[in-house]
């Protein structure tokens, strides 16, 4: 086990420009940290340099103390599951494991011990003796991740190792992957597009874009209180409701109006964004805080909608509704709904709208 500490670390190609830029994090020993963004955002680029497939153009790397900056991954103390496998295809399963403790010249004893911990760990005794192309996608990637817990490291490492998976067998091997790690106590980096992996697996989470960070928090504290835009829209699925308009301030308080909302804010709201009186603002809204029929004691009417899309998921009902070039989703209990092309008037809680300043996305109000 290992802290991991990068001090204005830095990635600079001489073709692409900048991919990271000065990032600075602390992964505490035994800590799940989850980085997450969208594709080309640096998230793989920091795991690589971490793992020491990159090279650090600039800034300071170390695990468990240790300052690795020009060391090779070998000598890390740590250990990579791919997206894409990356066994040895004439090996068996068995000898797939064992390849890197032979490697290290353990004793004979030593590596079947290692062997059968991590085959019993991961449930894939009963296909040892078989070859990769004898192996389902899961158990293929159950094999990756046992040759990485063989080798006993300070740190693991998870380039997107759930991408080639089905949607099933993805959350299955998100609840092993999470499960092993709090019964191994080592010290992980995980790296996805994904959110919602993001959001199930992460002690904390690092969200990513264009090669800077943006905020790194829990994974209730990113959805609740996120610093920015970005961050607001990326956390959280179906992605929260933008909503573009303007602060009204009169002597009855404060109010928000965009296209057929006009929605009246607290006092605290009010107070916070006195700076955008008559000004233009963003508002943001989760698409679970928004209700069909008056759900909450202080909500508040957003007309002129109709319905677009009815998207029934069994257990909730994502609503598309669609005002102009308005668009908002509502994710509602299952219920009686109008029809597409029909008017619909959806209540929301004015308590639960977030407020973005619009020139540089930073948040400047939160229901909390």
């Amino acid at each position: 086990m290992a802290k991991v500490a990068l001090q204005s670390v830095r990635k600079v190609y001489d073709d692409a420009g900048v991919a990271v830029h000065g990032i600075d994090l602390d992964i505490n020993d035994g800590e799940f940290v989850v980085l997450v963004g969208p594709s080309g955002c640096g998230k793989s680029t920091t795991l690589r340099m971490i793992a020491g497939l990159e090279t650090i153009t600039s800034g300071t790397l170390t695990i468990g103390g240790r300052v690795v900056n020009d060391l090779p991954p070998a000598e890390r103390d740590i250990a990579m599951v791919f997206q894409t496998y990356a066994l040895y295809p004439h090996m068996t399963v068995r000898q797939n494991l064992a390849f890197a403790l032979k490697l290290k010249k353990l004793s004979s004893a030593e590596i079947a011990e290692r062997v059968n911990v991590a085959a019993a760990m991961l449930g894939i005794e009963p296909i040892l003796d078989r070859l990769p192309k004898n192996l389902s996608g899961g158990q293929r990637q159950r094999v990756a991740i046992g040759r990485a817990i063989v080798r006993q490291p300070s740190v693991f490492l998870f380039d997107e190792p759930l991408s080639n998976l089905d949607a099933k067998l993805r959350v299955a091997t998100r609840r092993e992957i999470s499960r092993l790690q709090r019964r191994l106590g080592v010290t992980a980096v995980y790296v996805t597009h994904d959110q919602t992996e993001a959001m199930t697996m992460g002690d904390r989470i690092v969200v990513m874009n264009a090669g800077h960070v943006q905020q790194v928090d829990t994974p209730l504290a990113l959805y609740e209180r996120p610093v920015n835009l970005f961050v607001a829209t990326f956390i959280g699925s179906p992605a929260m409701n933008i909503l573009r308009g303007g602060l009204i301030r009169t002597a009855a308080g404060a109010t928000f109006r965009a296209g057929g909302a006009t929605l009246t804010l607290t006092p605290g709201q009010s107070a916070r964004l006195a700076a955008y009186d008559g000004k233009p603002l963003i508002a943001g809204i989760r698409p679970e805080h928004i209700h069909h029929t008056d759900r909450t004691p202080n909500a508040q009417p957003l007309e002129g909608f109709v319905v677009d899309v009815i998207e029934p998921l069994g257990s909730e009902t994502l609503l598309h509704v669609r005002a102009g070039d308005q668009e908002l989703t509502a994710a509602l209990a299952p219920q009686q709904l109008p029809k597409p092309g029909q008017p619909v008037t959806l209540t929301v809680d004015a308590a639960r709208l977030l407020f973005f300043d619009p020139d540089t996305g930073v948040t400047v109000a939160s229901q909390l």
